[in-house]
């Protein structure tokens, strides 16, 4: 009887691994259970305190009305400004579409620009919500999988094969959730002569782009003008400014049309985002000298480092090194097979689910990321838990037989 209540559009989607295994785990620690959490995908920093006092100042002055749908005029002038001295991307203010966060931001554009059976080209290992929410649009996802060997770069031949006359978007991330990948320049002129061959658009989810190491991030749609047309960048400020919490993200594109059927569709979904939230985003780029991300980074560095040299420490498991984000996304696929205290582990599943109820250790599967021999650790985290689990990590798999 249920089925038949349902939709056939959410029986066809999944809910959120990475969300489901952090709520799982917070209520573990609510009921008294000492558990480490590597699934968030969120800093470990507070907002930062002139954030946070922009937006008192905003409920003092009372901003609690309705902004614009697409965001109040001088936030959106500001990303603006972000976007052309820190991205070389010039766009006009009406160009800019602030949502409620970068996952709304993508699922505007997705259902903006997606019609029934259009297909959307994503990469493997790939961010969870991409599947669902091309699926929720109505589109059918394509995969192209990469391969740890190849440091997860894209198979430009593999790529090219997958296109079809029904392919309409590319979905890329740099920096990669879960790989950690950035894009060089020759790998993304590469996707950019791609799209244009195509003519196909491209959604650049760039919301990590601020967490980079030894290498740098480029935005595709700044390479000339006819890619910046064809591309749709999602940005936020949950990574960056720490602002997970307060769901503002945003979208940008120099083409007029599809920003107005955002702002048409965000109109009759949300209206505007929280106007607290919006003023508070305001506060962090206009006062971004007010904060230094680069010990943020320094830190992040440290820990990846840490963390990459002690995965690979153990004898079954091998982690390649992140370029970005603050993920490690470790091959554990030696451990199939074997058994922890009689328990059997066949697949990623089974060993994220016995190493959190044996050593209160939660992880993500490496198959919501499109690959079961994975799974992936936040390091987003304070060191000493950061020590403690993979300690644990370590002895669970000591003990595999």
């Amino acid at each position: 009887m249920e089925n038949r209540v349902l939709s056939d559009r959410v029986l066809n989607i999944t809910a959120s691994v990475t969300l489901a295994i952090t709520n799982k785990a917070r209520e573990m620690k609510k009921s008294g259970i000492e558990v480490i959490s590597f699934g968030a995908g969120e800093p470990d920093f507070d907002t930062p305190s002139y954030i946070k006092a922009g937006a008192k100042r905003a409920l003092d002055e009372g901003f609690t009305k309705y902004t614009a749908t697409s965001g109040f005029l001088e936030l959106r002038s500001v990303i603006c400004d972000k976007l052309l001295k820190e991205n070389n991307l010039s766009y006009k203010p009406n160009q800019i579409i602030v949502s409620n966060g970068a996952k709304h931001a993508l699922f505007n554009a997705l259902f903006s620009l997606c019609n029934p059976w259009d297909e959307v080209i994503v990469f493997s290992p790939y961010w969870v919500t991409y599947i669902d929410q091309i699926k929720m649009s109505g589109a059918v996802p394509v995969v192209v999988e990469t391969e740890k060997n190849n440091g997860f770069r894209i198979d430009f031949t593999k790529f090219e094969e997958r296109i079809t006359d029904k392919t309409k978007i590319i979905i890329i991330n740099s920096p990669n959730n879960p790989t950690g990948v950035v894009y060089s320049l020759d790998e993304l002129k590469e996707i950019a002569r791609i799209a244009k061959k195509y003519n196909l658009y491209v959604i650049s989810d760039e919301i990590y782009e601020k967490v980079v190491y030894s290498k740098k991030h480029i935005s595709i749609a700044s390479l000339d003008d006819d890619i910046k047309n064809r591309t749709i960048v999602i940005n936020g400020f949950s990574k960056s400014f720490s602002m997970t919490g307060w769901r503002i993200g945003y979208l940008a594109t120099s083409n007029n049309n599809i920003a107005s059927a955002v702002n048409k569709v965000q109109s009759h979904m949300t209206s505007n985002a929280n106007s607290i939230a919006q003023k508070a985003a305001f506060t962090a780029l206009s006062h971004d000298c007010d904060f230094d991300f680069n010990a943020i980074i320094s830190k992040f560095l440290s820990k990846r480092n840490y963390i990459v040299k002690e995965l690979n420490s153990m004898s079954l498991i091998s982690c390649s090194e992140p370029d970005g984000a603050f993920y490690a996304f470790p091959d554990i696929s030696k451990c199939f097979g074997k058994k922890y205290k009689g328990r059997l582990i066949k697949d990623d599943l089974d060993f994220c689910e016995v190493l959190l109820e044996e050593k209160k250790v939660a992880v993500v599967p490496g198959s919501a990321f499109g690959d079961k021999n994975f799974i992936r650790l936040s390091y987003a985290l304070s060191f000493e838990d950061m020590l403690n689990g993979i300690s644990r990590i370590e002895d669970f798999c000591n003990n595999l037989e």
